[in-house]
């Protein structure tokens, strides 16, 4: 029925507004208790059992979540976690409001199922979204959901300054994550994937680390964890690199991968099934040389549960998709939850 809406509607209309359309619909009926248990019902979203995963010392519903890029302001959290994601990450989001770049700057590559896009982290600013947050965890259910806030550099912000950037946001939404993203990757804000350099990235990662810890302790929470993504175009030699400095400064753990720049399309970041082999190998890659402790997000062409338990088999702890939520629609998260979780118990009842 969706790929049918899709071909009929959502492909003529253009990919931003049909995009903000249907994410108006979503935070509409997540809004609404009584509609966002029904939803949840009809689409037999998993929870608890087998399916479940234990991250950072908390209990999650499931190991399937979604990528940063759809919710950028935590507008509709709640919607989407009634769709059957186990957790939201939401953002990109800046130290301060900005549009993003100028439209057009999402494209359709219905071929491969994919999107190119340079968007450019349009967002409200890390104070808005942070008091938006603030809200959401008011109440017990906003509470029990798994919040993940990914953070980049404002674009007037010059590269020296990046480290004081990233440290305003986290400090302002640290209290209210379940965890952390530090986004170096984006091949659309001019100049940030030179972030991804490890003398570059050192001091990004301690400002944000220290101005996120300091936040939590004034509030009597416990640390947040401080992850960092990177990018599929890094070299093997640069993303061991990247895994040693998480080493050295005991970060949590590495969203892999962001959208790629390897294509001939023209500007923007590329992501959905073209990413996906470049994103096994880096997964791998991290999982080998990081050794089995720190967490390992995979994002990066996981088109449905297959690809989810291929980037789980080669060393992610927990597994992302966003492009592929467009092409498929909303009963996505809830059929990848339900394969993980028959996966588990499997696994479970082999031993």
């Amino acid at each position: 029925m969706y790929r049918l809406l899709f071909d009929l509607v959502f492909r003529r209309m253009d990919p931003e507004r049909a995009h903000e359309v249907a994410f108006a619909l979503i935070g509409a009926v997540g809004r609404v208790p009584v509609l966002r248990r029904a939803v949840s019902f009809v689409l037999r979203v998993p929870r608890g059992g087998a399916g479940q995963a234990t991250v950072w010392g908390r209990t999650l519903p499931g190991r399937f979540g979604l990528a940063a890029g759809f919710d950028k302001n935590a507008r509709a959290v709640e919607g989407l976690a009634m769709l059957g994601f186990a957790f939201v990450e939401i953002g990109t989001v800046t130290a301060h409001p900005q549009p993003g770049n100028e439209r057009p700057r999402l494209w359709r590559v219905v071929e491969d199922r994919a999107l190119r896009n340079r968007m450019g982290f349009n967002n409200e600013g890390s104070a808005a979204v942070a008091a938006r947050l603030r809200r959401l965890r008011s109440t017990p259910h906003g509470r029990a959901l798994v919040v993940g806030a990914n953070i980049g550099k404002t674009k007037v912000t010059p590269a020296a300054d990046a480290p004081s950037d990233y440290a305003t946001s986290a400090e302002r939404l640290a209290p209210y994550a379940d965890y952390l993203v530090v986004n170096v990757s984006s091949p659309n804000t001019p100049g940030l994937r030179d972030l991804q350099a490890v003398d570059a990235l050192r001091p990004v990662l301690t400002a944000t680390r220290d101005a996120a810890g300091q936040a939590t302790a004034r509030a009597g929470l416990p640390p947040v964890p401080v992850l960092v993504k990177i990018a599929p175009d890094l070299s093997d030699e640069d993303v061991d690199a990247v895994a040693d400095l998480v080493t050295e400064l005991g970060l949590d753990g590495v969203v892999a991968v962001n959208t790629t720049i390897a294509h001939d399309l023209g500007p923007g970041g590329l992501s959905g099934p073209p990413v996906l082999p470049r994103g096994l190998d880096v997964v791998a890659r991290l999982r080998t040389r990081l050794g089995p402790d720190p967490v390992i997000i995979g994002v990066g062409g996981i088109s449905g549960p297959a690809d989810a338990l291929e980037y789980l088999a080669v060393g992610a702890t927990l597994v992302q998709a966003y492009t592929a939520f467009i092409y498929e629609g909303p009963t996505l998260p809830a059929r990848i939850g339900r394969a993980l979780a028959q996966d588990s118990a499997q696994r479970v009842g082999a031993r």
